[in-house]
């Protein structure tokens, strides 16, 4: 065995080998993978195969797509057969829920470049004829895909590599991972020592316990996972006879099962609602290619079902059953990516997808390990998006919430409730007494809407029982104040002598003077978004930085890994160390000013203006801004002052009716400033010219901040896209994010996010379009629940587009 190599990878699955041949791929040779037993002998070998190119997130959608398109490279190349069929699928919807949102996947992926049609069930009988049509309402049919051997893909993929010049190891269990003062790995095993530079952790099944290895404990869990594979059909024979095809891959998602043809049968699998952890604390180091206990009792309402929709099961008699673990992150989206504090410690795992993803997650940790970047908007995959609220128990209750809601609808308007609450602020009771109904984001529970007594939440693709509630909370700011907390955001302290040097360098904004805030772009080395924040200068060595919730261990990966390691900067992650509340509204500096004796008039405590301020007997910093677009104060202050403030804000206010709002009359009000937001608007995929944010990237100032000569290319070039705002003529429906975006008949951008605006009464989308057409008035579609809406280009804010009530 080697005594060094650039990288190990830890698992021998289908990621693990994706991983390493991508790394071979693009020149890095020296790389090795550690298997523990034989190739494929965890989740891999048992997987039914399937593999497709839809999925929800179309940044998601895209490596999914290169993943399927890279199973003839890999096969021509290795000589290794994938045993690929190509046979082209259909998705089913049994209820109008369910074909309105084959709807909207069939919009996410114009833009994306895939070509699904949407069918009748009788249209759909013609592929798949087992089914019976008078239980469905219609199905989305994509020919793109299929499922394929799952020991010679990963076979495919490993003697690619090994071609290249990889090397991999059997047999070989590794024990402990080290790290040495200069930044080496020793990866210890039974069989010797490497050392590395980099380890990825592909470990699947047995990812905790590498996780570990080094301190960490991931947010996975495998759950027990059923199908069964049925004797061979007459009806399979006849359809492979008459067509010289097989039949299609076939999801019901109102049955929760999954069918395809295997051989002369059919396999069906089940995401039963009475679901099984597997191993829930620990994974057996002597577990490979073994099966777990079959349970069909335990399946027998999803496969009651699955024989309703498809009579010809009834008469079927059931060759094999296969009952076998594989892993989930919560939300069910792999972990990929450095680990926040490990230099050079990858993830690559919780890939329950693998032969869907695996070779998008390959391609993007290669990129990443190479790079320095995944080349991608990953997101939705990167480990970073948890924190550490993501407790085993935690995890639990995520997984099994999401495995039994696999192929159950998830609308736009849904909160899901496993896991919850956990994490509350000191007002959440208070909240709660007022109506408010909570979303949880990053683990924190967060109001979306107050709800008078004896109204809840009704789930659905359209409008719902909150948008008139919504809409009072909205007018209810605009016309005296309004009052939210603000918790969620992430909060960070950065000082030290060498704090204002460190942040002129990785941010690309003037650092502001002293009691003064200013929005904040963060770039890449390429000029794209990597974040963007609120800088307050709150003294000489002395800042705060103001962000993303969701985004805050994605955030502090990047910044603490640019940090001089001269020790000249403390950079902090604040949390919910400090909490906050927000004003807005007309009446806003009415209600601060009964509570303070500072001046608070525009020339004392002009826009953008931040100070540490007196709250009746609480202190706080108090800064002039708000996301509203409207006057308003965004109020700090520690967690044991926060039910006293919010309190005292509450009888101030009380003679202007003062009113609390959530996150959805918010993101209202934001619309109608065309207002911007991480994770939607900014993202890796855009430079600060194309999101509207150019003005605040200080390309002249000295500083030689990251991304700056990419920036000043993009200042002069103009990049390609650009940000827009477009008055939907919208009937009972609105847009949420995704959708496609048509101009004179063809799909030219899509939508980022959106909602109804109900100052002006008008419903709203914004969204990225080519720079071309981007100031074109006439000619624009916007594509909702498969209706085809007229939309107008909106150039000017629709709230005071000149922010002289904002700026007053």
């Amino acid at each position: 065995m080697k005594s060094h190599a650039r990288v190990v990878v830890i698992g021998g699955g289908v990621v693990g080998c994706s991983v390493l041949y991508h790394l071979t791929k693009f020149g890095w040779t020296d790389v090795v993978l550690l298997e523990r037993s034989e190739l494929t002998s965890g989740s891999t070998w048992h997987a039914a195969g399937g593999m497709h190119t839809i999925n929800g997130d179309p940044n998601v959608a895209k490596l999914q797509k290169y993943t399927v398109e890279l199973y003839k490279e890999i096969q021509d190349y290795s000589g290794q057969d994938v045993g690929l069929h190509m046979t082209s699928g259909l998705m089913l919807a049994a209820t109008k829920d369910r074909f309105d949102w084959l709807k909207t996947i069939q919009a996410k992926g114009r833009y994306g470049g895939l070509d699904t049609e949407l069918l009748t069930p009788r249209e759909a009988m013609e592929f798949m004829p087992l089914l019976d049509p008078d239980q469905f309402v219609g199905a989305l049919f994509d020919p793109v895909e299929g499922h394929l051997d799952p020991y010679g893909t990963t076979h495919a993929y490993a003697k690619s590599a090994k071609k290249n010049g990889a090397e991999i190891y059997l047999h070989t269990k590794v024990e402990d991972l080290v790290q040495r003062e200069d930044g080496m790995w020793r990866v210890i095993t039974d069989k010797g020592e490497i050392v590395a530079e980099h380890v990825v952790n592909a470990a699947g099944l047995w990812a905790r316990e590498v996780g570990r290895m080094v301190g960490l404990e991931l947010p996975v869990l495998a759950m027990e996972h059923m199908y069964l594979i049925t004797e061979d059909m007459q009806e399979v024979a006849d359809y492979n006879a008459a067509t010289g095809k097989e039949i299609v891959h076939c999801v019901d998602f109102d049955g929760e099962i999954y069918v395809r043809q295997e051989r002369g049968g059919m396999l069906m699998g089940t995401y039963e609602k009475d679901c099984r952890p597997w191993s829930p604390i620990t994974t057996p180091w002597n577990f490979g290619h073994e099966l777990l206990a079959e349970d069909l009792e335990r399946i027998t309402g999803e496969l009651e079902v699955g024989f309703r929709h498809f009579p010809a099961f009834n008469n079927a008699g059931i060759r094999k059953v296969i009952n076998g673990p594989f892993t989930f992150s919560p939300d069910a989206n792999p972990l990929v990516g450095p680990i926040r504090g490990l230099k050079n410690f990858w993830s690559a795992c919780a890939v329950m997808a693998g032969f869907s993803q695996g070779g998008g997650v390959g391609l993007a940790l290669a990129n990443w390990i190479i790079e320095g970047d995944p080349g991608f908007d990953v997101f939705a995959m990167d480990v970073s998006r948890y924190g550490d609220y993501t407790t085993m128990a935690y995890t639990n209750a995520k997984v099994r919430e999401g495995y039994s809601r696999r192929f159950s609808i998830r609308f736009p308007n849904e909160e899901l409730p496993a896991g919850r609450p956990l994490q509350t602020t000191p007002i959440y009771d208070r909240l709660k007494a007022l109506g408010a109904q909570f979303g949880a984001y990053y683990g924190l529970e967060q109001p979306l809407w107050f709800a008078p007594a004896g109204v809840e939440d009704k789930f659905s693709w359209r409008r719902s029982t909150d948008f008139d509630h919504v809409g009072a909370e909205v007018n209810a700011v605009r016309a005296s104040v309004g009052i939210m907390e603000t918790s969620g955001f992430a909060k960070y302290r950065v000082t030290g002598k060498g704090a204002r040097a460190y942040l002129d360098h990785i941010l690309a904004a003037r650092i502001p003077a002293e009691g003064k805030m200013t929005l904040a772009p963060m770039l890449k080395e390429d000029g794209k978004l990597i974040g963007d924040f609120t800088l307050a200068t709150m003294g000489e060595d002395d800042f705060l930085v103001i962000g993303s919730g969701v985004a805050e261990n994605y955030h502090m990966r990047w910044f603490e890994s640019h940090l001089p390691a001269d020790g000249s900067v403390r950079f902090e992650a604040i949390g919910l160390g400090l909490t906050g509340l927000a004003i807005a509204g007309p009446k806003a500096r009415d209600v601060l000013a009964k509570l303070t004796h500072l001046d608070l008039s525009t020339d004392a405590f002009p826009f953008m203006a931040i100070r540490k301020m007196d709250i009746g007997m609480a202190p706080a910093i108090v800064g002039r801004v708000s996301y509203t677009g409207d006057l308003g104060y965004e109020i700090w202050m520690k967690p044991e002052y926060q039910r006293y403030i919010f309190d005292e804000l509450m009888e101030a206010g009380a003679e202007y009716g003062i009113r609390p709002f959530g996150l959805r009359a918010l993101n209202s009000l934001r619309l109608e400033k065309a207002y911007g937001s991480w994770s939607r608007e900014y993202r890796p995929l855009y430079g600060p010219v194309e999101a509207e944010l150019g003005r605040f990237v200080a390309t002249g100032k000295v500083a030689d901040f990251i991304g700056k000569q990419a920036a000043i290319r993009e200042k002069a070039e103009g990049g390609t896209l650009r940000l827009r705002t477009f008055i939907i003529e919208a009937k009972d429906a609105d847009v949420v994010g995704d959708e496609p975006i048509w101009y004179k008949g063809e799909v030219r951008g899509w939508v980022t996010s959106g909602g109804y605006a109900h100052g002006p009464g008008v419903s709203v989308a914004i969204g990225y379009v080519p720079k071309e057409i981007a100031d074109q008035n006439d000619g624009w579609q916007v594509e909702l629940l498969g209706d085809m809406l007229d939309a107008r280009l909106q150039a000017t804010p629709l709230f005071d587009p000149d922010s002289q009530i904002m700026r007053g």
